[in-house]
């Protein structure tokens, strides 16, 4: 016989300890599940409110400039003056500064009203 006994009640603890420990491991991994898949609806459920709250900015492609010809001098900017009638203006400038066309530079014409 034993010096020291256990208790009776000490053995049924112990005994049932598996049992439990088995019972906690489960309830804290379905637990753990549950908190998971709270967690994915939420997310699922903010990134689609955010997608439809985002406004996309479409900006214009701003393409390469054409090919200038040989001794121009670029673009030129026409406000409310036909082409034809801005041809007419730069030779009749040039000839009255006596250089030739390709050496002046004209960057816009307008029409004063």
């Amino acid at each position: 016989m034993p010096i020291l006994s256990t208790p009776p009640v000490v053995e049924e603890v112990v005994s049932k300890a598996p049992t439990t420990l088995d019972s906690i491991l489960t309830l804290s991994l379905v637990g753990l599940l549950v908190i998971a898949v709270v967690i994915a609806v939420i997310r699922k459920a903010m990134l689609n409110k955010k997608a439809e709250n985002t406004v996309v900015e479409v900006l214009p492609v701003e393409t390469a400039p054409a090919p200038v010809a040989p001794g121009s001098a670029g673009q030129l900017k026409l406000h409310d003056v036909e082409p034809k009638t801005a041809a007419m203006l730069m030779a009749i400038v040039a000839d009255k500064l006596g250089k030739p066309l390709n050496e002046l530079h004209f960057i816009s014409i307008k029409e004063v009203k």
